[in-house]
């Protein structure tokens, strides 16, 4: 029972997720206090008020309502979002883009109906499979193959 513990613990995903996890938490942390000491601050002086809302509350029939935290970490949230987004997911969408391979295109996959019998068959196809109908295969098709467009006549 143990050894199979064991086997779980060490795991290279779990391993893996756990110091994303301490990561992410210290990452969470610097937001966390980089907002407190400097987005704050600055909305209190765009709104005119003392800047600090951490400790904003009210109270309705003794009921304490501390909003001022939920506004704190709405803000470092939002921060942390915009980081990771601009910071993490768009240079990693760049740099996926930029190394993706080119897709194989599959000549058969474009279909078209036989003009005679009206059976699916593909775009570049010269003769129907099913009733040997000779037909003009799609240009459009041909090029997206790579194949040769035949002349106009």
């Amino acid at each position: 029972m143990l050894n199979g513990f064991k086997d779980f613990i060490l795991r290279g995903n779990i391993i893996s997720m756990a110091i994303g996890l301490a990561v992410g938490a210290a990452f969470t942390a610097v937001v966390t206090g980089f907002s407190t000491a400097f987005i704050t601050p600055l909305i209190g002086l765009a709104t005119g008020s003392v800047g600090d809302f951490s400790s904003a509350q009210f109270t309705v029939e003794g009921a304490i309502f501390p909003y001022g935290k939920f506004l704190a970490a709405a803000i470092a949230f939002l921060i942390t979002a915009a980081v990771l987004y601009f910071g993490v997911v768009v240079p990693m969408a760049k740099v996926q883009a930029r190394f993706a391979k080119a897709e194989k295109v599959d000549i058969k996959a474009a279909v078209r109906d036989c003009p005679r019998c009206y059976t699916e068959i593909p775009a570049i196809a010269t003769r129907c499979a099913h009733c040997t109908s000779e037909i003009k295969p799609d240009s459009a098709a041909l090029e997206v193959a790579g194949l040769p467009v035949p002349a106009q006549r």
